[in-house]
């Protein structure tokens, strides 16, 4: 059943915001910032586009600077935006489905003074598959691209198309910058073709150490190394 009377809607994003809040809160949540530095910087200073999964979207709360997130027009996407507004995350209407237009030019005007965040294997998949679009974003506002892998110990999976994951209360919860790729401006076909990939594999690297540290298993290391990505 769809949502459509617009005071249900924004009592449950109220509701749902403060629930998950108090729910995240009670994470033990630990960073590795080796490879990126200090994150979320200032955005006064300097601005990034932040990548990670679809499927770890709820421990974006725990951002505490301003950033703004793309989120779909579709009927359930309004649910979602209240929740975010209330979480004071700032919010773009669209999706590489649905009112992508519009929601590229809110990104691109925010990206004048935010942060911005995507999920770029949202909002329907596949999972863990980085869409063109996030490069397009990156290519456009000349904001580098820092992915972030995210790990819980203990979480439950949704049966949806990204696995959606809510970690058990109380549990850990494990987050990986890997180093931010620059993403040079008025990029061809081939182009945003090799930046997706790059951007795909570190993505997918920072993600398995987190959720190597998560669990307790021996990390890669990988972190570690200077990885300091320019264009060309």
């Amino acid at each position: 059943m769809k949502l459509r009377h617009p005071l249900l809607i924004k009592g449950l994003g109220l509701c749902g915001a403060l629930l998950i809040r108090q729910w995240m809160n009670t994470l033990h949540v630990r960073v590795d910032y080796r490879a990126c530095g200090d994150h979320p910087a200032d955005p006064r200073k300097e601005r990034f586009l932040y990548t990670f999964w679809h499927e770890t979207l709820l421990l974006a709360t725990h951002f505490r600077t301003k950033i703004h997130v793309l989120i779909s027009q579709h009927a359930d996407g309004e649910l979602i935006a209240q929740m975010c507004r209330h979480l004071r995350i700032g919010v773009a209407r669209g999706s590489t489905t649905r009112g992508g237009i519009n929601g590229l030019w809110d990104l691109l005007a925010a990206a004048k003074h935010s942060h911005l965040a995507i999920t770029p294997d949202g909002p329907k998949g596949p999972r863990r598959r980085v869409q063109p679009g996030a490069i397009f974003l990156a290519s456009t506002t000349g904001l580098p691209i820092v992915p972030f892998g995210v790990g819980y110990a203990k979480a439950w999976r949704a049966k949806t198309w990204d696995r959606f994951a809510v970690p058990h209360p109380y549990s850990l919860a494990t987050c990986v910058g890997a180093s931010p790729i620059f993403v040079p401006p008025a990029l061809d076909l081939k182009g945003i073709a090799h930046y997706r990939s790059l951007v795909e594999q570190r993505l997918l690297e920072a993600t398995d150490e987190a959720e190597r540290w998560a669990t307790g298993q021996p990390r890669r290391g990988w972190a570690r190394r200077p990885n300091l990505l320019q264009a060309g």
